[in-house]
């Protein structure tokens, strides 16, 4: 990479104290040219790692859509060049800017203005990441897809509501953050690959395979052995298919999430009821039976609550160790005490278009050789032209530093250590494996808690095949001595360790980060949990759901003032593509340094970062779209649901809301939005069965000894190096006997 100057780091907006800390892609200039949020999630993540990021800006009135809306959060620490494309000195410098760059980011269906989008294609050796709804060739009919629809054509949209409610919803950019966190990801895995001999790439993000990605727990239930997809299932609200309680409860003065996930749980819930004998009732004495008695079951926990105030009850059940936590607001976040603990508040100052004090959070990229650098600096528009003269005077054309095409992929030849369970740890060590790496995932005795989750194929679960691609499967017992020095002889030669369990687990056993890096300096250790390792509530057990609520966004996705969670598991699934970026870029700095580190990943914080665009409204955001319903099915109409208009296929609007939803109930589905227009609301079985996501190539079968699986694509799309899946997820301790059997012959040598 060519070094970049310290001035042009200072001037992007970085603190004086994290311009002198350790940055992790030191040197790499970025030119974001993208208008879609998720250009500027993406911008953002590398100008956080430390990369010199160059916002291409409108000289004119700025676009009401997409990351405009927001400007001042996504410029926050970049350079801003806004050339006058008619002036011969700002074209001729934005192209040498383009020659020049490590990365260009764009989103070509939602074009920043039409002179940058007229512009010729881009040259020269540079990883060029084009973030749009439906991938870089598709036809677009020349629609900007907006984030709402992208959430109706995924089966997001159709899984987060209340049972017997319509969808709702989300209405915050949560498939563009998980697409500019993907695109983040895949960027620097693209830098990796052409550092090690490749030339640059194109890297081709669609919003639709990131929003498939993310409902993978969906599709994995509807997967039959020969791949045809089983009826979809119903909206759950905040409830647990196998689980219960699971669900929100009102206080006195708020809302508190519980999520019990085992008996033992139940029974501790009970005895701070002062109802010990609740967890002996035949009707409760099992998970299975419990949710068969869902409501009685909600209604004795809801007697128990109500007359109390939040604080102290979210405080007993912590102490009883039963996984709760409070519904936290988005206003109520820049006060949240382990936020404020981590360093994740902060503020905005420069160019802010408010008179009020803008809040903004940190950096969730907690390392601790290369932290990841809050962005507070907002730049006026278009003032990083010297700036941006001095920096280009030192550094070379990009296609003058790497000529040579090479397709290995981006980590191949690495070995990385998983110790996970469920999701985010897993998730992110298929995207690993997907890009090259040698996963060796290590479970206990009786297998990773998700093995037996239904539905089962050759004895193992769907979703635990799919969330474990390409890896290889070794059992340990941590109470064993000659186990635990198996580990450690494990860890001595690995390049990564990824896990997700409770922190302080591994400490129990003498395998404490600092006792990890003193087995292996170079080795980048990524630890990711709730609520970080370095958190007021590290003791506290808890799930996706809690984490959605502690994080701001349930608070976000109301149906009759009750809070509810997003259909996904956003908070694992983002979590793990944040753990994908920063693994990725420690191993960029462990190549120059020759130093590892360690990651202190906590979801609330990656939760807390995603909803920051509704953190300074002054009125919560109202939703975006209105759900119609046909005779078949849901349809979204764009437009204010508060309003009593809608928009019809043609952009006007004018049609009566309520008559259009009365006529809605006696039409199909297609018929009504070839009328209407509108967008309809895919169920998972039918986002499967769609020709969107076969012709992404997003569903597919691959085999092993056993036979044959379902699989689901990677969405980190990188054309040069494409992630590829493989392998089913392995059989348990499949491969003790080629991994640990030569270490326990050699450990009694």
């Amino acid at each position: 990479m060519n070094p970049s100057t310290k001035a042009a780091q200072a001037s992007a907006g970085s603190s004086t104290a994290a311009a002198t800390a350790a940055a992790a892609l030191e040197g790499v200039l970025v030119v974001e040219i993208g208008a879609r949020t998720g250009a500027g999630v993406c911008g953002s993540l590398l100008a956080q790692l430390g990369a010199t990021v160059v916002i291409i800006e409108p000289a004119g009135a700025l676009p009401g859509s997409g990351k405009w809306t927001d400007r001042a959060q996504f410029a926050a620490g970049k350079l801003s060049f806004a050339p006058d494309h008619a002036g011969f000195q700002d074209k001729a410098l934005f192209e040498r800017l383009l020659q020049q760059a490590d990365v260009v980011i764009e989103s070509s269906d939602c074009a920043v203005d039409p002179a940058t989008a007229s512009l010729p294609p881009r040259q020269g050796a540079q990883v060029r990441c084009d973030i749009t709804a439906f991938g870089s060739e598709a036809s677009l009919d020349g629609r900007e897809w907006s984030d709402l629809q992208l959430q109706a054509l995924t089966g997001i949209l159709c899984t987060t509501g209340l049972r017997d409610g319509a969808c709702v919803p989300i209405p915050i950019p949560l498939i563009e953050y998980l697409a500019g966190t993907q695109a983040a990801g895949a960027v620097v895995a693209a830098l990796r690959a052409a550092r090690l001999g490749g030339c640059g790439q194109h890297i081709d993000m669609a919003l639709y395979d990131c929003g498939f990605a993310a409902m993978s727990s969906f599709f994995s239930r509807l997967l039959a052995a020969d791949g045809v997809p089983a009826p979809g299932q119903p909206r759950l609200g905040n409830l647990h298919t196998l689980s219960a309680p699971w669900n929100v409860y009102r206080a006195q003065d708020g809302w508190v999430m519980i999520c019990t996930g085992s008996n033992v749980q139940w029974q501790r819930l009970c005895e701070l009821m002062g109802q010990a004998e609740l967890a002996q009732d035949a009707r409760f004495i099992s998970s299975a039976s419990r949710v068969a008695h869902v409501a009685q079951v909600d209604q004795l926990v809801q007697q128990w609550i109500g007359p109390q105030a939040v604080a102290g009850c979210v405080a007993a059940l912590n102490a009883a160790s039963v996984p709760a936590g409070p519904i936290t607001t988005v206003a109520q976040l820049p006060q949240e005490d382990n936020l404020l603990f981590r360093g994740m508040i902060t503020q905005l100052h420069g160019d802010v278009a408010s008179d009020m004090p803008m809040a903004a959070p940190g950096s969730p990229l907690r390392m601790d050789r290369t932290p990841g650098r809050a962005l507070t600096a907002v730049p006026v528009r278009g003032s990083g032209h010297a700036a941006l003269l001095a920096l280009l005077a030192q550094r070379r054309p990009a296609a003058e530093v790497r000529t040579v095409r090479s397709t290995r992929p981006p980590l191949q030849g690495l070995c990385v250590l998983e110790i996970g369970h469920y999701t985010t740890a897993p998730v992110g060590a298929r995207c690993l494996a997907a890009l090259g790496a040698r996963v060796i995932k290590i479970e206990p005795p009786d297998g990773e808690a998700s093995r037996g989750w239904a539905p089962l194929q050759h004895g193992q679960s769907l979703f635990y095949t799919v969330s474990n691609s390409d890896k290889s499967s070794i059992t340990i017992d941590l109470n064993l001595a000659e186990d635990r020095q198996c580990l450690r002889q494990l860890i001595v030669s690995a390049d990564v360790l990824i896990e997700n369990l409770k922190p302080g687990t591994l400490g129990k056993f003498d395998l404490s980060p600092a006792q990890i890096a003193q087995i292996n300096p170079q080795l980048v250790y990524c630890a990711i949990s709730g609520f970080g390792a370095a958190s007021l509530y590290a003791r506290r057990p808890a799930f996706d759901t809690v984490v959605q609520g502690m994080g701001g966004l349930m608070s976000l996705i109301t149906d009759r003032g009750m809070p509810l969670k997003a259909g996904i598991s956003y908070a694992d699934v983002l979590g793990a593509a944040m753990a994908v970026v920063a693994v990725l870029a420690a191993l960029e700095y462990r190549a120059r340094s020759g130093q590892g580190q360690f990651i202190d990943l906590s979801m609330q914080d990656i939760v807390a970062w995603s909803t920051q665009c509704a953190w300074n409204r002054s009125q919560p955001q109202q939703a975006v779209g209105r759900i119609v319903q046909c005779m078949d099915g849901e349809v979204l109409m764009q437009g204010s649901a508060s309003e009593g208009a809608l928009h019809g296929p043609d952009g006007s609007s004018g049609t009566d809301a309520n008559s259009l939803a009365a006529r809605a109930q006696h039409m199909l589905r297609a018929d009504f939005v070839t009328m209407f227009g509108g967008t309809p609301v895919q169920t998972p079985a039918e986002v499967l069965a769609s020709a969107r996501t076969a012709e992404r190539g997003l569903c597919f079968t691959i085999e092993d000894e056993r036979g044959c699986w379902p699989a689901l694509a990677v969405p980190m799309r990188l054309l040069g190096t494409p992630p590829m899946v493989r392998r089913p997820g392995p059989a348990l301790g499949r491969d003790n006997g080629a991994i640990l059997g030569p270490l326990r012959i050699l450990g009694q040598q």
